[in-house]
């Protein structure tokens, strides 16, 4: 059992570890590989006029879709290794073994519950079912486990699914005996958000700045206005 002042350094480590996974990706991007994944006639069709409502635009949608992967690989998924005994698991597609006498639990950490299509589905049946296969030695029952970090989704009643499916609260009830661990999660992160957006903050607003001026110089006229056909070129011509 994690005590509650370990807890807390567990949380805020993490949390400086998606930051610094953040910013790093901020600082990383590349406005036309951005702009090349988005849709122009959509941003003219809405209006816009200026640059930098369309590398704002850019910017929040990249960052609203990359958070969400950041935050699971570096927030999620090791404080689910740290808080539940268990260790990283020896197979790919599965994030955290948790071992006793009798039951190998194989746990595939997942960020929100809107995760899978019939492919991907396929593919994570197929990684627990190859370590199941070199595992068969052991003579332990072994449980499969998806577990989404937040949400409500619960499996089916008589599902034949080959993975059991856990969220939010039943996920990490199950694998730290903690009914109010959730809730625990976003308590002990305290002032940590805040004392990091400043310094987010600022690679923000570079980043708007960097790719503004580089939206101007490419893609706009001498009087400033947008040479929407040029953009339309740049993402769509042959």
């Amino acid at each position: 059992m994690v005590s509650p002042e370990e807890l807390e350094k567990i949380i805020s480590d993490l949390l400086d570890n998606f930051y610094e996974r953040r910013i790093s990706a901020l600082n990383g991007l590349d406005l036309k590989k951005t702009l090349r994944r988005k849709n122009p006639y959509l941003y003219r069709a809405v209006g816009i006029n200026k640059a930098s409502e369309i590398v704002e635009g850019m910017l929040l949608a990249y960052t609203s879709s990359s958070d969400e992967g950041i935050f699971g690989d570096a927030f999620f998924e090791p404080l689910a290794k740290a808080v539940s005994g268990g260790v990283v698991s020896p197979s790919e597609g599965v994030d955290v073994a948790i071992e006793t006498d009798r039951k190998y639990m194989a746990v595939a950490v997942k960020s929100g519950p809107a995760v899978f299509n019939a492919q991907s589905k396929r593919r994570q049946i197929t990684e627990f079912q190859a370590l199941e296969s070199r595992l068969r030695k052991l003579q332990k029952f072994f449980d499969p486990v998806v577990g989404y970090s937040y949400g409500r989704k619960k499996q089916k009643e008589g599902s034949t699914t080959y993975f059991r499916e856990l969220s939010g609260q039943a996920f990490w009830e199950e694998i730290t005996g903690d009914p109010d661990f959730y809730l625990k999660i976003i308590r002990l992160m305290k002032d940590k958000p805040q004392e990091h957006a400043v310094v987010y903050r600022e690679a923000w607003d570079a980043a708007v700045n960097r790719f503004t001026a580089s939206f101007i110089k490419e893609f706009c006229a001498d009087d400033g206005k947008i040479l929407w056909e040029k953009v339309v070129q740049f993402n769509s011509g042959k």
